[in-house]
């Protein structure tokens, strides 16, 4: 299955100032982080049968997700096996399993295509980005590819700079007029319903963890329905959840979720409005820890168009 989308309003809207502080605080302080994407690792594989794992503590469980993830045996598993699995789980183990992070790396760069529906309206075409997102402060460099809608448009964010504002050019012969623009304002929401700060994966969990603790604290079921997909030619396990509430009170009536089964994080996300259209949809790609100098998040980058 081939899907290019996504909306970055999935990711900000959500995102508690103190999620996203203890994500961070993870990053620095967690050196069990996930391996770089289709590297070996060297973990070892859990000894208790995929099949026998819903009867373990829940703590096991999370543990044997862990280093079912990290060993490469998740990702073994068969498309029925796989979703026997999720099935047999607590409740609980999938979020915790996030929760305890990391769910991100401290520095990476990552292609994403995302489409959103603005103002009632879907794009013909979606983006397609090249995306460097660096923490402890947040920096963000983002370009936008020639294969997708707004090609040539840049972007920087530097919140130890102006962290209300980006500087950014838009596409084609606009490309020579760089300027300051908040993040919140009339240009931004003119492509997004929200802020550049939405970018990564980080955010995607901690969407999915607000919207678990609204299930829990409005005493509502979380439906779920289990399936394996392929997406970009990635295999994932999609969790799609709905609500018999829906917007406003959900951030969707209804979302996909698709797991990645080599590192703890989604790799794509669709959202459903009370009406049943998609309004945003998500797919990230080729998502790789790397480190950063300060010249990946200046303009006068001779590789930048600015």
């Amino acid at each position: 299955m081939k899907h290019r989308g996504l909306g970055s309003s999935l990711l900000s809207a959500l995102v508690a100032g103190a999620a996203l502080l203890s994500v961070q605080t993870a990053f620095a302080q967690n050196d069990d982080r996930p391996p770089p994407l289709n590297t070996a690792s060297a973990v070892k594989p859990p000894a208790t049968p995929a099949a026998q794992v819903g009867k373990l503590t829940l703590d096991n469980q999370v543990k044997w997700l862990r280093a079912a993830q990290q060993s490469g045996t998740l990702e073994k598993l068969s498309d029925a096996q796989l979703v026997a699995l999720f099935q047999s789980l607590d409740p609980l183990a999938l979020p915790r399993y996030f929760k305890e992070g990391p769910n991100g790396y401290p520095s990476y760069e990552f292609t994403m295509s995302r489409s959103e529906r603005i103002r009632g309206v879907w794009p013909e075409q979606p983006d397609h980005m090249l995306v460097r997102v660096a923490h402890n402060p947040l920096r963000i460099y983002a370009k936008w590819l020639p294969d997708g809608a707004h090609a040539g448009q840049e972007i920087i964010y530097d919140e130890s700079k102006r962290s209300d504002q980006t500087y950014g050019h838009l596409g084609g012969i606009m490309n020579v007029m760089p300027l300051w623009t908040s993040l919140t304002g009339a240009l931004a929401r003119s492509q997004s319903n929200h802020s550049v700060r939405d970018l990564g994966t980080e955010y995607v969990v901690q969407q999915y963890l607000s919207e678990g603790r609204k299930y829990t604290e409005a005493g509502l079921p979380r439906s779920t329905q289990i399936e394996v997909k392929t997406i970009d030619g990635v295999r994932v396990v999609a969790f799609t959840f709905e609500t018999p509430v829906g917007q406003p009170e959900f951030y969707a009536k209804k979302e996909t979720l698709g797991l990645d089964l080599r590192h703890p994080f989604f790799r794509s996300i669709e959202s459903y409005d009370n009406d049943g259209r998609l309004f945003e949809q998500i797919v990230f790609e080729n998502i790789t820890p790397k480190t950063f100098d300060d010249s990946t998040f200046d303009p006068k980058n001779k590789d930048y168009q600015f």
